[in-house]
């Protein structure tokens, strides 16, 4: 692997400062989150960042910092790709909200209605709920050796190969356990329930109506434009280029690249009407319950929470050379995201403290 010289210090883009109707301008918020973001890329030596925030559906900050390919010193824009990682989890679970809005696909039918060749198991029944809650007891990456592969998966189906014969760790229902190939098996129930390939069907029915122009498969034989660099860290903590891994096994666990203000239009789809109906937004921020009853802070492809007595709905997203984070505050209607090309980027608290400046502010 190649070692690389670490930009010193956050190299900031002209920024994108609009006003939110009603509200005037942000301008000494934006002053202070840059101020937050440099001593960040400075802390963490961070290759590369992009960050925007929105009010009341409106972008009113979006800045790209440091460098999206280290070797050739291309600077970060507010259209650089990254790796989202699992934020492509709540991107399938629009899908699935389309499908059971449009009667096609029962979330509480067992998955071989949708997927036939998926086998039984014996610990129990598998439903598309259970699957998008996390609570189906299908496994996660089993090694570092299956996160880091650079195998070519020509389709959904052919990607179900690695885990479909492998024992439930608990009985479906049970327990929270996080797992990204429980969303590669809802890809595939995409592709049964609507009869259409995966990827053709997010491009058709999400990406393209909510006109998320930067957002795309990572496909790794593709010429993709503004796609950045990926990056880790060594030992000693220079940066270095991350693995060469393909994600065709995992489109929908974390297969796609992103730019901030693609995933803000996405968040605000959500808060704003016309893309999907209020009961829907709800059935998908509502936190599902294991089998004791207890809530799991988890909906439908979404985390469920709170920031300091606000409601929080979001979603992380770490790959390898990536690093995201996506969130709403719903009833203040502001939203950011956040991502940047290294894995383990390491936030902290900060993109929080952005998003209650803003909401502070509006």
């Amino acid at each position: 692997m190649l070692l690389v010289t670490a930009p010193h210090f956050s190299q900031a883009q002209t920024p994108r400062v609009a006003a939110a109707p009603g509200y005037g301008t942000f301008a000494e918020t934006v002053a202070s989150s840059r101020a937050l973001i440099d001593s960040l890329m400075r802390a963490r030596n961070l290759p590369g960042l992009s960050i925007a925030v929105s009010v009341d559906g409106e972008v009113v900050w979006s800045e790209g910092f440091g460098y999206a390919d280290i070797e050739q010193r291309t600077m970060v824009t507010p259209t650089t790709k990254f790796r989202i990682g699992s934020i492509s989890k709540p991107l399938t679970a629009a899908a699935l909200a389309l499908l059971t809005e449009q009667g096609l696909l029962d979330l509480d039918a067992p998955i071989q209605r949708y997927v036939p060749s998926f086998p039984d198991k014996a610990k129990g029944v598998i439903t598309s709920r259970l699957l998008a809650g996390h609570l189906a007891g299908v496994r996660h990456y089993g090694s570092a050796e299956e996160f880091l592969s650079s195998k070519r998966y020509a389709t959904v189906l052919e990607g179900l190969d690695i885990f479909k014969d492998d024992t439930l760790r608990t009985p479906p229902g049970e327990k929270y356990s996080y797992s990204s190939y429980g969303w590669n098996l809802l890809s595939a129930v995409v592709e049964g329930a609507s009869g259409e390939q995966f990827l053709a069907y997010m491009q058709e029915h999400v990406f393209r109506p909510l006109d998320l122009r930067h957002t795309v498969a990572d496909y790794t034989d593709s010429i993709i434009t503004g796609r950045s660099g990926f990056y880790d860290r060594a030992a000693d903590s220079s940066l270095i280029n991350a693995p060469y891994v393909d994600n065709s096994y995992k489109w929908a666990g974390g297969g796609f690249l992103s730019t901030p203000e693609d995933l803000l239009r996405f968040a605000n789809a959500h808060v704003q009407a016309g893309f999907l109906r209020p009961e829907t937004v709800n059935l998908l921020w509502t936190s599902q319950r294991n089998a004791a009853g207890e809530e799991i802070s988890y909906g439908i492809g979404w985390a469920v929470g709170e920031l300091n007595g606000r409601r929080l709905i979001s979603h992380g997203g770490g790959s390898v050379g990536g690093n995201s984070w996506l969130a709403i505050l719903p009833d203040e209607k502001v939203a950011l995201a956040v991502a940047a090309n290294i894995g383990g980027a390491g936030y902290g608290a900060v993109p929080r403290r952005i998003l209650e400046m803003f909401a502070a502010g509006r």
